[in-house]
């Protein structure tokens, strides 16, 4: 990269734009986003003071993190923090990096959940599923569980960030296997891009945990064992949440049906019109 000075907010914005053009759609967005990052302030603030000096030392710092991001690594990986349904969470390449479209899961389990759950997280990475539905929740008894013992003390991080830690027991191990009773309400985001797709996904992304990714051959493998598991662990009455690739709506439909005869099951849609969540909910 060409070595620019980097004196003031406005030439550091400028720069970094040039050089994260190649990675990201929103290049000056994310220029800022570092830049608020750094020095801890909002963007309006940023926006506000453009014409003031970047000291050298942040100065040193922003070029460093302007050219991580240059060569792939996730912006909120750079800044150790990402904003998940109105909450801050901390985030490191050992976890999964939350999603807007994750959002619909929450909301579904918070619109059909009881006044004191007991809902299981599988997969829960970063935690951000299972903590905003113990904020939103505060009767509910919640496990989250995660093969990654890395994953899970992020997710205690966020925890006790969030003064939940207390009503959340973090389990490592295999999907529903660690569970010590049946619960209300399962919700997972797991692992569902299908091997073929890896090496079509972008930089970035093939950046974040492939255990939180992959899926095997057609991306439903965690979702089939998931589907297996969950009558033996759901009380009667009890619900299934579930997210899936945009493409994987027909068949995970049908692989609930077969599990689930006698229950309901249906596909829910995300903000752009697509399959994102797969509802179970016995009869």
């Amino acid at each position: 990269m060409e070595t620019v000075p980097l004196s003031d907010l406005e030439t550091a914005r400028r720069w970094a734009t040039e050089q994260l053009a190649p990675v990201t759609e929103q290049p000056r967005l994310e220029a800022e986003l570092l830049l608020t990052a750094l020095l801890g302030c909002n963007r309006a603030t940023l926006l506000a003071h453009l014409d003031a000096p970047l000291p050298p030392m942040a100065a040193t710092t922003y070029r460093s993190w302007v050219q991580r991001r240059a060569a792939g690594e996730p912006l909120p990986y750079i800044t150790g923090h990402i904003e998940f349904f109105g909450l801050e969470f901390t985030v490191t390449p050992a976890v999964l990096i939350p999603r807007p479209e994750t959002e619909l899961l929450v909301e579904t389990a918070l619109a059909h959940a009881g006044p004191a759950p007991r809902i299981a997280d599988v997969g829960t990475g970063s935690g951000c599923i299972v903590v905003a539905l113990a904020r939103h929740l505060p009767q509910a008894r919640c496990y989250a569980v995660d093969l990654s013992a890395a994953a899970l003390e992020v997710a205690r991080l966020n925890a006790a960030r969030h003064g939940v830690a207390e009503r959340i027991r973090f389990l490592e191990g295999d999907l529903l296997a660690p569970l010590p009773e049946l619960v209300d309400l399962i919700v997972s985001n797991p692992p569902y891009v299908a091997e073929s797709e890896w090496e079509t996904l972008p930089v970035s992304v093939r950046r974040e945990p492939a255990l939180a990714l992959l899926g095997g051959e057609e991306g439903l493998d965690a979702v089939r064992r998931l589907l297996a598991q969950a009558p033996a662990s759901l009380r009667p009455g009890g619900m299934l949440l579930m997210e899936i690739g945009e493409q994987q709506g027909a068949a995970a439909l049908a692989l609930a049906r077969a599990t689930f005869p006698a229950a309901e099951c249906r596909l829910l849609q995300d903000l752009a019109g697509k399959d994102r969540v797969l509802w179970v909910r016995g009869r």
